[in-house]
């Protein structure tokens, strides 16, 4: 029998997320790999599905999603950002951003269009870009000043005649990156420029730390009318498992986007829709706790991890610490990441499997501190085992 997988899907294979979660689960270690909390969001939110389902929200919800989260949505985007979207016809629920993202590309990408991402990327920017047919033009971040960010140049050159779309994911996952008002204001000109549509992956918004701030795409002069803005519940609120996102773009936007993502997952997640939309509008506070308690979380992995011997660099968002494995005498992070459970007994992700050019991101090991301080003590304790 012939291979019955398309071509262009062949080089994904299991993610490393399941494959370093499996390697965790076999070898007893601590998992800091795959980026899911261990504790759950706020209690009357989660009450609010319970009683969302008792009360018998458990059929399909309306295609566009529940009338009310789409509000909810609706005056979150006016009360965070000043930005007005109609929730009838402006926004799209989705079964969580990577069915958003997915739905996006494949809405608005011909077979041989170009897609630009900032590598390293999230793994599912690839498959849909591949599942499109359009090809994947990588703008490398490097670090520089304790951080990664781009060359200017480098993503001016990379604009052709067959780019259709910039894929800008800030806070960046994995590198923790907060892209700042001046790049983004470039992304933005050179979106105008070029007559581009902007995907924006905004899942960490409200994960910053030290202060730092989320600029959304959407807000810069001119990006309104051609930005697809996605986020959604997972990270917000500590329920990656709800699967809950949105899309907020211009009505033809959406259209394009509902249209494909009829006939992927058509709709889901009533009783979650319904919570989430509780949790927009009351649950400020928790969010506000949350970013705290996570930027405690990171000092304390970025202390420990400096300790063992890596370099670290300090993320201005989301759940990771970005780390260099060459202080350590390694230099491959696949090799190491499958071993730390050996030499140490904790589980990280390797971070060039995120990178369009894998050895530009081979000295790179990526860790999550979305977890108990506990278990982040005792993984500290286990990775001093490196430095000996």
């Amino acid at each position: 029998m012939t291979e019955p997988l398309v071509s262009r899907m062949r080089s994904f294979g299991t993610t490393i997320f399941a494959e370093m979660s499996a390697l965790a689960v076999r070898t007893g270690a601590i998992n800091l790999g795959q980026g899911f909390p261990d504790t759950d969001g706020p209690a009357a939110m989660l009450d609010h599905a319970v009683h969302a389902i008792r009360s018998g929200a458990n059929q399909y919800p309306p295609g566009p999603g529940v009338t009310e989260l789409r509000q909810a949505v609706s005056e979150h985007r006016e009360e965070h950002y000043g930005l007005s979207y109609d929730p009838d016809g402006e926004i799209l629920v989705t079964v969580g951003a990577t069915e958003a993202i997915a739905a996006a590309i494949l809405a608005l990408c011909e077979p041989g269009d170009e897609v630009i991402a900032f590598e390293p990327y999230y793994d599912s920017y690839a498959a849909s870009i591949a599942l499109a047919q359009a090809r994947l033009v990588g703008v490398t971040l490097r670090p520089d000043g304790g951080r990664f960010a781009f060359d200017p140049g480098e993503l001016r050159a990379a604009i052709t005649p067959r780019t259709r779309v910039i894929l800008v994911n800030s806070p960046h996952n994995p590198t923790g990156t907060v892209f700042t008002r001046e790049e983004l204001t470039l992304v933005a000109e050179l979106c105008r420029e070029h007559d581009l549509i902007a995907v924006t992956d905004e899942v960490y918004e409200h994960l910053t730390f030290d202060g730092v701030e989320h600029v959304p795409l959407a807000t810069l002069p001119g990006m309104r009318e051609r930005t697809v803005m996605i986020s959604s519940a997972g990270k917000t609120f500590s329920v990656t498992g709800w699967k809950t996102g949105w899309i907020c773009a211009p009505a033809p936007l959406v259209g394009a986007v509902q249209t494909v993502k009829q006939f992927l997952t058509f709709t889901a997640s009533a009783p979650w829709q319904a919570a989430v939309a509780y949790g927009l509008r009351h649950e400020r506070e928790w969010v506000a706790a949350l970013r705290a308690s996570l930027q405690d979380k990171r000092d304390r992995l970025m202390e420990g991890l400096a300790a063992a011997g890596f370099e670290v660099f300090r993320p201005a968002g989301t759940y990771f610490v970005q780390t260099d494995i060459r202080p350590l005498g390694f230099d491959d992070g696949v090799a190491l990441t499958r071993r730390l459970p050996e030499l140490a007994g904790v589980v990280a992700i390797p971070t060039q499997v995120f990178y369009e050019h894998a050895e530009r991101g081979r000295p790179f090991v990526r860790f999550a501190f979305c977890k108990k301080d506990e278990v982040i003590d005792e993984a500290v304790t286990r990775l001093k085992r490196l430095s000996g």
